[in-house]
């Protein structure tokens, strides 16, 4: 399986009107660089490629917008970027910007699943002279699945109130499948596993039996998850720089500790922290 396949999640994008706010939490949080992209800022707008420390090539995407709006999405790569449009849009999905050709880079698409949560389409680019970064994000992405570093995204979490529709939409739409996951205790989780996958790279959370009044732990979401040392230490320095800690750092027995902060501008994101091995005598 190629880890630059369509249905793949391949990417993340911060859309923000203040891409320095943006740099600055997530600089100072993660230890994540940026560099300009040349190519895809357009309309006198920057698109601004993100690093995890010491990587070579990037992991995600701050586009500096124009309307007010802040999110953060998950990208997958498409084959075919208009087609899967009107195949998405007839499972229920809604467009918010129409598949766009971007000069010789790509062709993209933003829209919303059936549950509001935003998330993009892009194309591979067939211009030869993406060929060295194409190469070496796909090798970036193989070494990151298995032995990923901190600051670097460790894959992705959706949360449902509804999760027959969820997975509906997702699995005709790109493949993918859901799978009973053991390892976070008692709470309803599914692992997600890409096209073809034969490890997950992201976990659906059901909280469709949790108490209304609980509206940040109910909500549907979808967002990046980055992995860390340490999760609770991460989350306090992200409350300290104006961050809220929607669901307080937590583990189970057989599974890795997991976080979900609202940065200060809005826009959920997880942290991951592996489990320390035993010490061996």
């Amino acid at each position: 399986m190629s880890f630059m396949s369509p249905g793949q999640v391949v990417w993340f994008e911060i859309g923000t009107t203040d891409p320095r706010a943006v740099t600055d939490f997530y600089g100072s949080l993660l230890g994540w660089t940026f560099e300009v992209d040349v190519d895809s800022s357009i309309d006198g707008r920057t698109y601004t490629r993100i690093l995890a420390p010491g990587a070579p090539w990037p992991m995600g995407a701050i586009q500096q917008g124009g309307t007010g709006d802040e999110a953060i999405n998950l990208s997958i790569l498409s084959a075919d970027v208009h087609t899967d449009v009107d195949t998405l849009t007839g499972l229920g999905a809604t467009i918010v910007v129409p598949a766009t050709p971007v000069g010789d880079v790509t062709v993209f698409a933003r829209l919303k699943d059936p549950r509001g949560n935003l998330f993009s389409l892009f194309s591979r680019t067939t211009s030869e002279r993406f060929e060295e970064r194409i190469a070496g994000t796909e090798e970036y992405m193989r070494q990151a699945a298995f032995t990923p570093k901190p600051g670097s995204m460790a894959g992705f979490e959706i949360g449902t109130t509804d999760v027959r529709a969820t997975t509906d939409f997702y699995t005709q739409g790109f493949g993918w499948r859901f799978e009973k996951d053991d390892t976070i205790g008692d709470v309803p989780s599914l692992a997600v596993f890409g096209p073809g996958a034969e490890y997950p790279s992201g976990l659906l959370w059901d909280h469709s039996g949790e108490n209304g009044s609980a509206a940040d732990h109910a909500a549907d979401y979808v967002m990046p998850t980055f992995l860390v040392t340490d999760v609770a230490a991460t989350a306090a320095a992200a409350q300290e720089e104006g961050a809220r800690v929607e669901q307080q750092p937590g583990s189970a027995p057989a599974g890795p500790a997991r976080a979900r902060i609202r940065d200060p501008r809005g826009n959920r994101f997880g942290l991951l922290s592996q489990p320390t091995p035993p010490a061996t005598r």
